[in-house]
Parts: C-alpha cells; structure tokens; sequence
C-alpha cells in the first residue's frame, strides 16, 4: 500500500503518515490473515508493505480489497483522517507489482529527486526496525534484502544518483545563492536523524566546517560525537549565530488540527534581533535561510514572513528537482526488471519445494516396496545388497529428472501446487 508525492500534496501526506510507526505493528496484531509488515515512511512516502496468508492459494480480489480497508481503518485511527480519505489515499499493489514497486523505490527510481541514495538507507532501516519490532516476516525479510541488492546493483552499473543529487543536496544548491561562501557559512542542523547525517555530510563536502546540532531529544551531543559537530544547547543562540538551518527532525507534535513546531516563529524574531544586535555597525545583519525538510514540518510556516528570512520546504525542492539523464534512467530500469524477474524465479522455486517433497516421498515409497518385493528373489546378501545399490541409483537419478522437470514448469508459469508428480513421474521413468 503506497501514498507518496506522486499522488498526494506533501502537507496531505504529512498528515496521513503522522501514525505510521504505529501501523505496523497493529496490522500483524488486529488483523488475522496479516503475518507480517513493513512501512516505509520518508519525507515523501508512506508506504505498508504487508504479508498476508493466502491460506493455500492466491489472494484473491476480494480478499486485497478487505484487507486494504482494514489497514486504511488502522491509518485513519492513527492519523485522524476518514476512513475514506485513508482508502482513497493509497495504490495497492499485490505480488509482483508490489515487488518491482520496492525494487524501484530502493533504486531511487521512484524518488522526489531521481535517484537519491538517501532511500536505499531508509529501506533497509525500515526492515531492521519491523525485525526488532517483531512484525517482519520471512517473506518480508527476503524481498527487502533483495531491494537493497537491487539498489545496490542499479548504483554500480548505472552510476545513477553517482553526482549525489539528494533532497538535502538540491535544498542546499536552492539556499547557497542567499547565503555566505560554505568555508565561511554557519549551519545550524535540526534533528539527529537519517537526513541530519547527510546534511552534515553534504555541508562538510560544500567546505561548511561551522557545524552545529540541535535535538528537542536530547541526542545532540550524542550526536555530534559520532559526526564531529559542536553540539548547541541553546537553540535561539544558535539560531542567531546561523545563516542556515537545516531542520529534518520529524517530530514535531500535533495537537487537533494544528502543529506544535520546533522552531516557532517567535524563536525566530528573537534569534533575529540578536543577530542584529550582535551586527552592530555593520550595514546590515546577516541573513538567514531555513531548510525545512522534514515531512512533518518542524517549522513554522510564519517564519517566512520575517525580514531577511527565506524558508524553503520539500514542495520548493520538488519543485525544482533535476532529472536525470534517460540513458541512465533507462538502464536502471533494465537492471531491477533482471532483479525483480530474478527474485521472482527464486521465489517459485521456493514454493516447488512441496512438489519436490512429494515426488522425494512418492519415489521413496516405490523403492521401498520394491525392496521388499525383490528381498526373497536373491540367494544370497551380496546379490540382494547389489540390487538395492543399484535400486537406490536408479531412484536418484529419477528424482533428479523430476526435479528439472518440476523447476522447468514452475520457471514456465505452472502454479506449484497445480504440478502433477504421478504425470512427472510417468514422464521421466518412459
């Protein structure tokens, strides 16, 4: 189930995602056809993906469709939209659909800007968060690490996404024409998350050595340790000695139908006339542009009222994404159709494991009547030892042409459970 930037403002998608970490886990407790789940929430997605016991055989229309409004239910109680506004908000997507889906997502193909690296992190942190959870599922396990092999295949082969263009990286080329050289610049981060790593790490390759972190959790010094920052306790102060701020925290709080920023614009106002005072006689304050990248926006939208403020958010850096060359595109796709049929092969083979087990136990059975038919027919040990030996050779070597055979149908589309293994059997043994 998917909601993103391709079908949905960001200020709706915002809203919609609010309960996201919730989901998740409610879906594999509340309902029962659902083993296992995953979501997926980024600056401009939510994504579910689920796995749902087919008791047997496929899922059926009827039975996605149910399922789908049980989890829309789930979002709409978490979230606070209607249900109906939930329904109406997602694409479903079943099967192999819902493979190549995953796989273009974790390639950047599917992306805000064309072939982010950012998200080929996410999806991995967003199975590493289901396991720990305890909602994943084997299934689930299997096509998120295979997405991220994807992924990975797509940067190699295509060097898609290889000039590092990013949402932190395009918000950063929109505010370094208002803002001083980066080796002079002053950069305030909010947050201590995935974005707020590669804020750093895209200041550090700007020349931006001014680095500090704040955090409304506490974890900025924390942070900064691992990222070689100088954590700043006083937001306002850091904020006044800033000329940009990169906010990408997350979580700001909403209460009924409104938002409890992080950074208010009040903070702002405050912040400015420190600046201004610290200015002195200089002929004008420095000014001041804030990146608000997070989807669930820490900053007050006010704030861009204010003199010599310029804030820009994920809808200025959609707006102003690059693409990328077709070439590149187009062999990226080509590299994750090879994954996903890959993945899809594999998966069917898996699932002939059954018929395998059949023919191994039909096969098993005959040569042990057999045995027993022919036990009186020797006249001595050696000879009847000599022909179970050579009954034993012969079951192998059947059971391996009824294993090609079985692979060979599956790879050709014949459902696993529909496969005869008395017609197999009378096949190989003519």
């Amino acid at each position: 189930m998917t909601a993103s930037h391709h079908d949905l403002d960001l200020d709706a998608l915002e809203v919609l995602s609010s309960g996201a970490h919730t989901v998740a886990g409610s879906a594999v407790r509340t309902c029962q056809a659902i083993t296992g789940s995953v979501a997926l929430a980024t600056c401009n997605r939510f994504e579910l993906y689920l796995d749902v016991d087919e008791s047997g055989g496929r899922l059926t229309e009827l039975a996605t469709e149910h399922a789908a409004r049980e989890i829309a239910g789930l979002v709409a109680e978490a979230s606070g939209v209607t249900l109906d506004e939930a329904v109406s908000a997602f694409t479903v997507r079943t099967g192999q659909d819902a493979v190549r889906h995953l796989f273009d997502v974790a390639s950047g193909l599917d992306s805000m800007v064309l072939g982010e690296r950012e998200i080929a992190g996410q999806v991995r942190r967003a199975l590493e968060t289901a396991h720990d959870a305890g909602t994943t599922s084997a299934p689930l396990e299997r096509v998120f690490q295979h997405a991220s092999r994807a992924s990975k295949a797509v940067a190699a082969r295509t060097h898609l996404g290889a000039d590092g263009r990013s949402v932190v990286s395009v918000a950063l080329d929109l505010a370094e024409r208002s803002v001083p050289p980066w080796r002079a610049a002053r950069a305030v981060i909010v947050g201590t998350g995935a974005y707020a790593g590669a804020s750093v790490a895209a200041l550090r390759a700007r020349g931006c050595t001014d680095v500090r972190v704040w955090s409304a959790s506490g974890r900025a010094a924390e942070f900064a340790e691992s990222h070689e920052v100088l954590p700043a306790d006083d937001l306002i102060e850091a904020l006044g000695d800033a000329d940009v701020v990169v906010s990408c925290s997350g979580t700001a709080a909403r209460t009924g139908d409104s938002l409890d920023y992080l950074i208010h614009a009040a903070a702002v106002v405050q912040a400015r006339a420190r600046a201004t005072a610290r200015a002195g006689d200089l002929p004008e304050a420095r000014g001041l542009v804030v990146l608000d990248l997070a989807l669930h926006h820490d900053v007050d939208p006010a704030v861009a009222d204010e003199d010599d403020v310029l804030l820009l958010d994920l809808a200025a850096v959609r707006a102003n994404a690059p693409s990328e060359a077709s070439d590149r595109v187009r062999s990226a796709h080509e590299v994750v159709a090879r994954a996903v049929a890959e993945f899809g092969e594999r998966e069917a083979l898996r699932e002939a494991d059954g018929a395998i087990v059949r023919l191994r136990a039909r096969i098993e059975d005959e040569l042990v009547a057999e045995l027993a038919r022919s036990r009186r027919s020797f006249s001595t040990e050696a000879d009847r030892e000599a022909h179970e030996r050579s009954l034993r050779r012969f079951a192998g070597a059947l059971l391996h042409r009824a294993i090609v055979r079985v692979r060979a149908a599956v790879r050709e589309g014949t459902e696993p459970a529909a496969i005869d293994v008395d017609a197999i059997l009378e096949q190989v043994a003519g």
